[in-house]
């Protein structure tokens, strides 16, 4: 699991507090609606006590409890029976605590720090000895650097607090039943202890009438406790004390307290920033009021349940799938809107939840703070701790009483009448159902009541045994249900006692958690225990039971807890000593859907890209292509098409090995993609993932194609794009090269030289940049690839390229004329479909060899320059031709003939000096011009062209 802010000890002490109930007059609601707060919300700031509380068990030892904090609510009745699930508006309430919280984009990310993840990193022992570091070390940095990975899931922590604070109170357990009340009454009133007397009397008839089935009472004297709210701004302090000194006389000082606010006017409101501390607290705490709950009955079920859903996509993604989505989540997104509009309108409603619009505590000071602390601090620690004492002593001692009894009778009924308890390992195989129910005064109920009060009050050895008794009467009475209450607490106890030699006895966990689900059919409580359980395993480092035991509680009737449970889960599997990342990949997938399913697709996104930094470039290419594929519908769904269009393209430039149809889909949904992405982007010609393009193949001519030989000439053999590179070939048109620049640089070839390339390929010397001529053309050969087995069809095709002159930046792009249309197929394919149009660029970027010469060149990939794309463009320079005539086909051993050569210049640059090199001088020699025949010479080249006369000799071989 992902770390937490708290600690498991204060995690689990916070899942179970003593609960407090609030009634107020309307004169003292009055007054705390000044602060935009009812007097509910006016104490939970301050409901954690930070000094030290005491109390004496039955044993008269003193127990000290430590950081305590209370629950106080406001009394919401209902008539209701309690459900074993969360009904549909708990179920928004927590899909929108989920969905508002969210990681903050461009935030630095945190590095995972649990268990012994760092240690890997950082001890280069540990790091060497272990086998898979080597392997996983990349991806397990990729996965902690990466801008999607967090070590902290606060999403998480904010369902799980309010998930637990949603419970409902049930009948087998006492921890969410109510222990004392604080009745409130404004000093302003006319009678204040009249009105004391009415709140009372309203209390009592909600308790004991049977009218209401909520809220639910730990015990018949449940603690009243008075408080006179005084409102210094407008009361009379002096009535106030006086009616405060009544009220001591009557309940006792202990019993009452006179709690003095607003003392802050409203002009004073601008001159001083006073703190707001509630805002924390109830964003986080609007499950736990009932009351805006009951707001939301007037919602219809299905739109409730509908947000659930509107996330699903149905059918094959050989259908649009994007436009699919669009349609089928239309309605629902509405709905969601109108659901959202109605929480909306209930949190203004005053009498519902006031966290409207406006600052909390605007009439409050500093000091009045201190008062609302000390008021929270001097009733726990003089009225509700003494009463919990109390209460504690009563039902000790009505146990020790009542159990030596009325149990011995029952114990003896069974041995004579054949009965016996059975055995702890046969719980799994019951034989009644959870639906037995024990009276109030069952000593059972008695002991788990007693468990619960010295639980709440940090009793722990006490609590244990209380439970452990409890478990083995429910498990002898067959009670399931109260029997997993018991052992869940049973562990929780064990794990919370300090310094104990008790181990955590998982084992009681795991089986309430059973019991709970397949014979009680109660996921909600099965769910809170596994939540427990989990973060106490993790505590003690046993990350594969906690993972297993949140992957048993996934199930089809929760998509959101489903997808909580399995995100947690692979944390704890990339939390082991020995990280297993493809597990923790494979759960943020499955995580990721039911993110999806649950309607929470930012979630989903994040699982998948998260997913993503484990399977890419693994050779895994079918699970790269559904985690894109989603990551791209997730993106584009989120309003993120620039993403989405990089998720679909890394569909399309790997090797694919889909089917025909499923590759179709994925360029469907590409297109679609994309032509949005063109019509709000002002890129004009963003890059397209298809046609692959082979750039190593590229071959690159420069200058003219030559023309054709007219009547009997015959045209002299040169480079051409139609001829295969023959490396010997070009060696000796290099060394030919070398010897004539040497003959006219006095038998030295300077240090700058370059051999004259005219067709650059991926055999050539590509290391310097090639000489093109200004208006001279330059041909660029391209291989085109299509790695699907759809056919593609390119039309319009244009070579665009950019000038730099000396010193000056790149000027605009430019293309060159259009090619006429081709259709690029595959061998492999049956049928053209139907494709959209879309334009697109593609960049030629050639690798240069792969380097081999030191070492650090051969641990990594380098590659060389290759500069074949990168001419240096000169001024105007001659380009010449050469014809032949007469030119012999066949010589007899010393014959000599006679030919004739023509040299045009089809520049309109002067060609002088002009030289001829040969590998066999002795083959020929050149005679005058005077013989030349009257063949006319080349069209348009009079001034530029000399014929002359070429003596060919046939030499005997020897």
């Amino acid at each position: 699991m992902a770390q937490c802010v708290q600690s498991v000890q204060e995690f689990v002490q916070d899942s179970f507090v003593p609960m407090v109930a609030v009634l107020c007059s309307e004169e003292a609601d009055r007054v705390t609606r000044k602060n935009n707060l009812n007097f509910a919300e006016l104490l939970r700031p301050f409901c954690r006590l930070t000094s030290e509380g005491h109390i004496r068990d039955p044993n008269n030892q003193v127990q000290v409890v430590k950081n305590l904090r209370i629950c106080v609510n406001k009394v919401v009745t209902s008539e209701g029976t309690t459900s074993a699930a969360l009904n549909p508006a708990q179920r928004l309430l927590l899909n929108e605590v989920v969905l508002s919280c969210q990681p903050q984009e461009g935030a630095v990310t945190n590095v995972m720090t649990t268990g012994d993840y760092e240690l890997n990193f950082s001890d280069d022992s540990l790091k060497a000895s272990l086998p898979w570091y080597s392997v996983w070390r990349d991806t397990l940095l990729e996965i902690n650097t990466s801008k999607y990975y967090t070590a902290t899931t606060p999403w998480f922590e904010a369902y799980r607090e309010n998930f637990l604070q949603s419970m409902p109170a049930a009948d087998h357990e006492f921890l969410n039943h109510y222990l004392a009340c604080l009745l409130v009454v404004s000093s302003t009133e006319a009678v204040p202890v009249e009105q004391f007397l009415k709140l009372s009397q309203e209390q009592h008839r909600i308790q004991h009438s049977g009218e209401y089935t909520n809220p639910k009472w730990f015990i018949p004297n449940t603690l009243k406790y008075y408080v006179l709210l005084h409102d210094t701004s407008e009361g009379d302090e002096q009535r106030a004390d006086a009616v405060y000194e009544d009220m001591k006389q009557r309940y006792g000082p202990q019993g009452c307290y006179l709690l003095k606010m607003n003392s802050r006017t409203f002009s004073a409101e601008k001159d001083e920033q006073i703190p707001d501390p509630w805002s924390q607290y109830l964003h986080k705490n609007i499950l736990r009021n009932q009351n805006n709950l009951s707001s939301l009955k007037h919602i219809n079920r299905h739109h409730l349940l509908c947000v659930f859903i509107f996330d699903g996509v149905s059918g094959s993604l050989e259908n649009h799938a994007l436009q699919l989505d669009t349609a089928n989540s239309s309605g629902s997104l509405n709905t969601l809107s109108a659901v959202n509009t109605d929480l909306k309108k209930g949190a203004r409603d005053p009498d519902v939840l006031v966290v409207g619009a406006g600052s909390h505590g605007a009439c409050l000071t500093l000091n009045d703070h201190d008062h609302i602390r000390q008021f929270v601090q001097e009733f726990t620690f003089r009225g509700l701790l003494p009463h919990l004492e109390k209460n504690i002593r009563q039902l000790n001692d009505q146990l020790v009483s009542r159990k030596g009894l009325s149990r011995s009778l029952f114990t003896a009924t069974k041995k004579w009448f054949g009965g016996g308890k059975v055995p702890e390992k046969n719980i799994s195989e019951p034989k009644s159902t959870c639906g037995l129910l024990y009276p109030p005064e069952a000593p059972e109920l008695q002991i788990r009541k007693m468990a619960d009060l010295c639980f709440l009050v940090q009793h722990y050895e006490l609590a244990y045994s209380c439970y452990h008794t409890a478990k083995k009467d429910f498990l002898s009475d067959q009670a399931m249900l109260y029997a997993a209450g018991a052992l869940e607490m049973a562990a929780v106890s064990a794990f919370l006692q300090g310094g104990a030699p008790r181990p955590y006895p998982a084992h009681y966990m795991d089986t309430a958690i059973q019991t709970y689900k397949d014979v009680c059919k109660n996921m909600v409580l099965a769910e809170r225990c596994a939540l427990l359980s989990a973060e106490i395993l993790k505590s003690q480092g046993k990350y594969s039971d906690a993972a297993t035991l949140l992957i048993k509680m996934t199930s089809e009737d929760s998509d959101l807890r489903s997808a909580l449970l399995l995100e947690q889960a692979a944390h704890c599997f990339i939390n082991m000593r020995n990280p297993m990342v493809r597990k923790f990949a494979f759960h943020m997938i499955l995580a990721g859907h039911r993110f999806s399913k649950a309607g929470q697709r930012r979630h989903a996104l994040r699982c998948y890209c998260q997913a993503m930094q484990v399977y890419k470039d693994r050779g895994w290419s079918l699970a790269e292509d559904h985690i894109n594929f989603t990551i791209g519908r997730q993106s584009f769904t989120l309003r993120q098409p620039d993403n989405a269009v990089i998720a679909f393209r890394q569909i399309l430039i790997n090797d694919s090995r889909q089917t025909a149809t499923q590759q179709g889909a994925f360029l469907r949904e590409y297109l679609y993609v994309y032509k949005s992405v063109i019509g709000a982007s002002d890129i004009s010609l963003p890059q397209l993932p298809l046609p692959c393009i082979n750039s190593s193949a590229t071959r690159v001519y420069f200058g003219h194609e030559r023309r054709l030989a007219e009547g009997e000439k015959q045209a002299a053999t040169h480079v051409s794009l139609d001829q295969e590179y023959d490396q010997d070939s070009s060696a000796m048109w290099c060394h030919l090269e070398e010897q004539l620049v040497a003959s006219v640089n006095r038998g030295i070839v300077p240090a700058n030289f370059q051999p004259t390339q005219y067709c650059l390929n991926n055999q050539t010397d590509n290391l310097r940049h090639p000489l093109a001529v200004v208006e001279e053309p330059i041909i660029v050969e391209v291989t085109f690839k299509n790695p699907l087995k759809v056919s593609l069809a390119l039309s319009n095709l244009s070579l665009l390229w950019k000038f730099s002159s000396d010193g000056t930046s790149s000027s605009k792009e430019t293309k060159t004329e259009d090619l006429t249309e081709e259709t690029i197929t595959n061998e492999e394919t049956t049928a053209t479909l139907d494709l959209m149009v879309v334009r697109g660029r593609q960049n030629l970027k050639i690798l240069g060899p792969r380097l081999n010469l030191t070492k650090e060149d051969k641990m990594l990939i380098r590659h060389g320059p290759d500069r074949r794309l990168d001419p240096i463009i000169t001024p105007p320079m001659p380009l010449m031709e050469v014809f032949f005539l007469q030119f012999p086909t066949a010589l007899l051993c010393g014959e000599i003939r006679k030919a004739y050569v023509e040299f045009c210049n089809v520049s309109g640059v002067a060609l002088c000096g002009l030289r001829v090199a040969s590998t066999h001088p002795d083959f020929f020699t050149f005679g005058s011009q005077a013989t030349t025949p009257l063949t006319p010479i080349s069209p348009n080249s009079n001034i530029n062209t000399v014929r002359c006369t070429v003596f060919h000799i046939s030499l005997a071989h020897a």
